[in-house]
This record gives C-alpha cells, sequence and structure tokens, in this order.
C-alpha cells in the first residue's frame, strides 16, 4: 500500500532520473509533497469553439476535428512538424518543436481529434505550438477521462523540467497514478467540530477535487477547506506558543511612574503628545506592570512619533531600576537615535551610549564595563548588542527597531541578557498589513500610532513624466527660493549599479549645471562612511540646499525644513520604499511635495502603483494596496521570515476572512484544551507535530 512519505522515485512514471529532476526543481521528494503540490489555475474545457472563431489573442480553446496531412518542415534548430487541421468552418496549423519522432509515429489523418491549446499568430497564420490531442474513436480510459474533465489543472514547472518531459500534462498524469492508488480515504486533519462550525468539506474530497474538480462548486470547496487548514495550524502554533510563553514567562515589574519619567514629560517634551501616542504609552506600561514580560509590536507611519514614544517607555524602566536598549538596523540610523535621544533628554541625568561595530578599543571595554555595572541607562547599538559578550547590570527593556530586519533568533538572544527575560518592544515605520501582521508578527501584541504630530500639513504627490525636466526645475527654484531643502533620490539596484550610479552621477552634474547658485550633496552607498556623513551632515545642518542621493537617505535622516523630494524612476521601486522615501520631507510644518519622475512609457502596474501614491498618504492603505499588486512574498521583509513562501495555496492578500476565521478556530482550541490534552484534539496536535517536522520555517513563526 502506496504510504505519504513514499520516495517519489518509486510512483509509477516517476524513478530515479525523474525523482531528483523534482527534488531540485521543486522540492518534492515524497508521495506527500506531490499530494501537496498544487495546480496554479484551472482551464475550462466545458466548451468547444470553433475555428472560424478563434483568433490570436485567446487563452485556451478546444476543437474537434481532423489533420488534412502533415510534413517535416526546415534542418537542424529551425526543423519543425507541421500539420493542418480542419473543422470544416477553417484550417489552422498544428506546430511541434520538440518531441516531433513521437508525434510521427503517432498521429493520424481524416480521424477525429480533440484538440486543446493556445492560439498564436505567426506569418498571418493561426496556429496552435505543442496541442493536448486525443483521438475520439478511442476516447477510453485516461484519454476519456481527461476529454469529459471541464476543469482541467495546470501545475508550474520549470524550463528544465520541461526539456526532460514533466510538463504540467506529465504532472497531472503523475497526481492521477497517485490518486488512484489511495483507494481508502485521507485521513482527517480537523475535529469535526472545527469542520461543522466553518462548514468545511472532508480532507479527501478537498485533496481531491483540488487536482481534479468535478465541477466549479466543488472546487471553491476545496480550496476554502485547505486555505482554512493551512492558515489554521499556522496561527494555532503562534498562538500556542504566545499563550505558553505568557503562561511561563514572568516578566520585570515596572509599575512606577517616577522622576525621570516626570522630568521629561513636564520640562524636556518637545511637542505635546498625540492622543495616539498617549495611548500607545498606556498601553505598553500596563504590559510593563502587569507583571508578564511584554512583547509588542508598535507600528506607526512615517513622522508619527514612534522614538518618542519609545525614549518615554525606555525612562518608565529606568524609573524602575532597570536600564533600556534600542537595537538599529544599521549603523547610520543607530547613531541618529543616539542624537535625537540624547537631544531630547538635554541636561537630564540619564546616561545613553552607542555600541555599534565601528565602537572599538578601549572606547567599546567602557561601553561593556559601564553597562554592567548600571552606569549606562540607555544603550543604543545595532547587531552588536546581542553579541554574547554584552551584558547588562538589569535589562527591562529591549526596543527594536525596523522589525522585519531582525528575526526570532536575534530577539531570543536578546531574552537571555536577562534571568527574567526583558520587555520587548518591536517597531516599525513600514505599516503592515493585517493579515501579514497576524501571520508574521502573530505573537505579538499590537499598538498603533495613527495619528500625525500637531502641525504637520499632508504631503502632496505629483506623478511627472521625465520630459517635463524644465517645469521641474522651475517648481525646485520656487522652493529654494522660500528658504527650503531638497532631496533627489535615484534607484540603485545591486544587478545594475554601475549604470545606477552613472546616472546618480550625471544627475548630480546635471543639477550643478542648473542650481549654480545653490550647494548641492551626493550621498550614495559607495562613499567611505565618513564622507557620507559629512554630505549627509551638511544638508542637514543647511549649508547645503539639495541633497542627490541613493535610497541610503530612507532612513536615518531628519530635516524638517527639506520640503521637496523628488524621486527619479520611480517606477523602479516599490510602494512601500516610495513611502518611505516620501516620508523624508513633511516633518516641519510647511507645506512639503513628492515629486514622482518617469518614463511616459509604464505598464499597467506601474501606472496603478504610482496612482496609489497620489491619492494616499496613509501608509496603511499603501501596505494593503502594495500586498495585493505584489503578494506577501514580495514584499520587504517578509521574504527573511520564510513564512510567505511556505504557504502552498492561501494567499494572505486575498484570504484575509479565511485568516481570521482560522485564528478565531485556534483560539477556540487553546481557550477549551490549554493544555493539550483533551482526546477530542489528539489529531489537531498531532497533525502540528507532524508539520512542524517538515521543511516549513516554523522558527519564523514560533
Amino acid at each position: 500500500m502506496i504510504q505519504i512519505y513514499q520516495d517519489i522515485k518509486y510512483l509509477q512514471g516517476v524513478g530515479p532520473k525523474r525523482a531528483e529532476l523534482l527534488a531540485h526543481e521543486l522540492g518534492i521528494t515524497t508521495v506527500g509533497d506531490l499530494l501537496t503540490y498544487y495546480p496554479y489555475k484551472y482551464v475550462d474545457r466545458s466548451r468547444f469553439y470553433t475555428i472560424a472563431e478563434i483568433d490570436g489573442t485567446m487563452p485556451y480553446v478546444q476543437l474537434r476535428g481532423q489533420i488534412l496531412s502533415a510534413d517535416t518542415v526546415g534542418e537542424g534548430r529551425g526543423r519543425r512538424f507541421v500539420a493542418r487541421f480542419s473543422d470544416g468552418t477553417g484550417v489552422i496549423e498544428l506546430v511541434w518543436f520538440q518531441g516531433i519522432k513521437y508525434i510521427q509515429q503517432s498521429y493520424a489523418l481524416h480521424v477525429p481529434y480533440v484538440i486543446f491549446g493556445k492560439p498564436n499568430v505567426f506569418g498571418g497564420r493561426i496556429n496552435i505550438a505543442h496541442p493536448e490531442m486525443d483521438r475520439v474513436s478511442v476516447l477510453t480510459g485516461e484519454n476519456a477521462r481527461h476529454s469529459s474533465m471541464n476543469f482541467v489543472p495546470a501545475y508550474n514547472t520549470t524550463e528544465k523540467m520541461k526539456r526532460a518531459g514533466l510538463n504540467s500534462a506529465a504532472m497531472m498524469k503523475l497526481t492521477e497514478n497517485m490518486l488512484r492508488l489511495f483507494d481508502q480515504p485521507f485521513p482527517e486533519t480537523l475535529t469535526p467540530y472545527i469542520t461543522e462550525r466553518y462548514h468545511l468539506i472532508s480532507y479527501d474530497e478537498a485533496i481531491r477535487n483540488i487536482h481534479f474538480p468535478k465541477d466549479a462548486q466543488i472546487l471553491r470547496e476545496a480550496q476554502a477547506r485547505l486555505k482554512f487548514e493551512e492558515l489554521f495550524y499556522v496561527q494555532l502554533n503562534i498562538l500556542r506558543y504566545m499563550r505558553n510563553r505568557l503562561r511561563k514567562c514572568s516578566g520585570i515589574p515596572c509599575a512606577k511612574i517616577g522622576q525621570q519619567f516626570n522630568d521629561f514629560f513636564y520640562n524636556h517634551l518637545p511637542f505635546e503628545l498625540t492622543g495616539a501616542q498617549k495611548r500607545v504609552i498606556r498601553e505598553i506600561h500596563e504590559d510593563m506592570k502587569s507583571g508578564r514580560q511584554m512583547n509588542r509590536l508598535l507600528q506607526g507611519d512615517v513622522g508619527s512619533g514612534k522614538t518618542l514614544v519609545a525614549l518615554m517607555c525606555a525612562l518608565i524602566a529606568v524609573d524602575n531600576g532597570c536600564q533600556a536598549c534600542l537595537m538599529a538596523p544599521t549603523e547610520i540610523l543607530a547613531e541618529q537615535h543616539l542624537q535625537t535621544l540624547r537631544k531630547q533628554l538635554g541636561d537630564m541625568p540619564v546616561r545613553v551610549e552607542l555600541l555599534t561595530g565601528s565602537v572599538k578599543g578601549k572606547r567599546r571595554q567602557k561601553v561593556l564595563d559601564d553597562l554592567l555595572t548600571g552606569e549606562i541607562h540607555i544603550l543604543v547599538g545595532t547587531h552588536a548588542i546581542i553579541e554574547d559578550n554584552v551584558l547588562f547590570h538589569r535589562l527591562g527593556l529591549a526596543i527594536i527597531d525596523e522589525q522585519h530586519r531582525f528575526g526570532v533568533a536575534q530577539r531570543a538572544k536578546l531574552w537571555r541578557k536577562n534571568a527574567t527575560p526583558p520587555h520587548v518592544l518591536v517597531m516599525t515605520a513600514t505599516p503592515i498589513p493585517r493579515t501579514l501582521a497576524m501571520t508574521l508578527y502573530g505573537d505579538l501584541d499590537v499598538s498603533v500610532i495613527n495619528e500625525l504630530p500637531p502641525g504637520r500639513k499632508p504631503i502632496r504627490t505629483i506623478h511627472m513624466f521625465d520630459a517635463h525636466r524644465d517645469h521641474i526645475y522651475a517648481k525646485m527654484r520656487e522652493q529654494i527660493q522660500l528658504g527650503r531643502q531638497i532631496y533627489i533620490v535615484y534607484p540603485l539596484i545591486k544587478e545594475s549599479e554601475k549604470i545606477d550610479l552613472k546616472n546618480l552621477e550625471d544627475g548630480y552634474e546635471q543639477i550643478c549645471q542648473n542650481f549654480p547658485d545653490c550647494k548641492v550633496s551626493k550621498v550614495h552607498g559607495k562613499m567611505k562612511p565618513a564622507e557620507k556623513d559629512t554630505e549627509m551632515q551638511r544638508f542637514a545642518s543647511g549649508e547645503t540646499q539639495i541633497l542627490v542621493a541613493t535610497t541610503v537617505i530612507e532612513v536615518g535622516v531628519n530635516v524638517p525644513n527639506a520640503s521637496v523630494m523628488i524621486i527619479e524612476d520611480a517606477e523602479r521601486f516599490g510602494l512601500s520604499q516610495l513611502h518611505q522615501l516620501r516620508g523624508r520631507v513633511g516633518r516641519g510644518a510647511d507645506q512639503s511635495f513628492c515629486v514622482l519622475v518617469t518614463k511616459y512609457e509604464i505598464g499597467a502596474d506601474t501606472r496603478r502603483r504610482i496612482q496609489i501614491m497620489v491619492d494616499s498618504n496613509n501608509g496603511f492603505e499603501i501596505a494593503e494596496e502594495d500586498l495585493k499588486l505584489r503578494g506577501p512574498g514580495d514584499l520587504e521583509g517578509t521574504q527573511q521570515s520564510g513564512m510567505a513562501f511556505d504557504l502552498k495555496i492561501a494567499n494572505l492578500a486575498r484570504d484575509g476572512q479565511l485568516l481570521q476565521m482560522a485564528r478565531d478556530a485556534a483560539s477556540l482550541v487553546l481557550d477549551n484544551d490549554p493544555d493539550e490534552s483533551l482526546s477530542q484534539n489528539a489529531v489537531l496536535w498531532a497533525r502540528l507535530r507532524e508539520l512542524r517536522k517538515t521543511n516549513i520555517n516554523w522558527r519564523a513563526i514560533s
């Protein structure tokens, strides 16, 4: 009897060579892997067309007719087999470039065929390359099944697989052979009370109909069942982990609001807190004083004041005899945070120090020594903070900026810095769509700063074509005459960085020529850190009016006087990055502008992306649109998690409602069975253990 964990090479039609190819190209090594390699689409074969109806723009067509004549044409690489096919309403050509010998031996003239394929136009004539063909006179067994199927599955394959004969049709045949061997129903993987409550079909029905659906309705039901199950086990794993941590991990109680917090609040606050900032500080303080370890995600749009909230929470830790650390993804951002915190604290007796890879020798040793004695209250740094030799006197709060650049493993290293794990506050300026947050950050409580500080005007975003350069320069001059400063950003993408760097250099020369009365700075990643910092500082101090840069200024620069952000070749940036860059302006009380410059010839998706930026300043709306346009696997940060690629059938952009249902179901299970001991849930816990043994990156979500 066939087993789920059986090596794929023993399946009929596979063998050692194909098994090696499947493993290398698709990661399919067992029968179970093939079972869950789902079709990416289904082709409707319920309709027959006539040749007179078809043209070269149609996706796929199914025809009935006969081969009138056939011959081999051309030589060498241009050799092909061409058959003239007619249904009485017209004639088309069927063309084969590969497998010619097999076709020559198997085709027959003047007998009825059903053919299926994609029409193309070549030399003014319609043809179908490599069509699927079934002899009507011999439609029995397998051929009869395929011809009678209304929805034929299509499987993603690679070029290497196609060259070896493993195309979509071959994958379909392998899958059908495999399913035929499972003569008993597949065991259920959810409990009856879940399938009944959420009206789900059985696992056996779902797995068979996801590959070979009898009709559109059963296909929808199969997809819903398998998507729900996939999301349910992800959420069960996340929530189980989260609840176990809450039960087992006590936190350092930080109930006191003391001298440092009050001194800062009444004497050093740079501006009045927004209602959202006050609410978030209250939420964080509730966690910190609860006696349980806090793990909270703080989301806030660019410029919403997250760093100020983080500082005030750090002061709560200091008032309770603890230290705090703030970990940033880059040295530039860490140094920016250091300067910001010291400036905001002023003459308060709170010592803030820096620890990055650049802090070396005696200076580094001094920081390590003073950290251990407790003389340093707040440590700002990069990954250097989590090194084993960095020891705290009593770490009470760990703040992580830009969470997507830190994995769960790094977060766990911070927990081990104290006998009692410190409270953890994760901050992100990249708004995360709700469905993505529930999956990637499902173990964290979420706080959102959804207001901007008072006096901020919404940034006006304008789309202009590069042919209108004179108009762009005129608007720049207006702003410079008003005493404002301007960013001009060029893309710098690794694969073509020489070309991009030339574009930036040319752009810099062009700006210098067109603005001879202005001082211009230039910053890019190839410059030495000291040189780059000098140029950034010149712009920040107002010494230069225009900064020509790459995306190195996406984070770490705060210049309230800068009122214009010009993004060249904006079509080469994602929505999230465009929004981050736009957030570099609009930090003062003046009206600010973001100009997205593109070529005139841009595709429909790019136009839509640019229009979203023009229409909205809301980072959360933009993140949702970004998810819809690009999918979770392409969004910045999710690739590091491994999670987006492990979803085989669910789609976080489209299946938000199913995700919520799955999370509710997982919560229900854990509410009723916190010790994982009820016999009625044995199938769930067994399935979860089984899944955790697979190649899914469960560490990324636990």
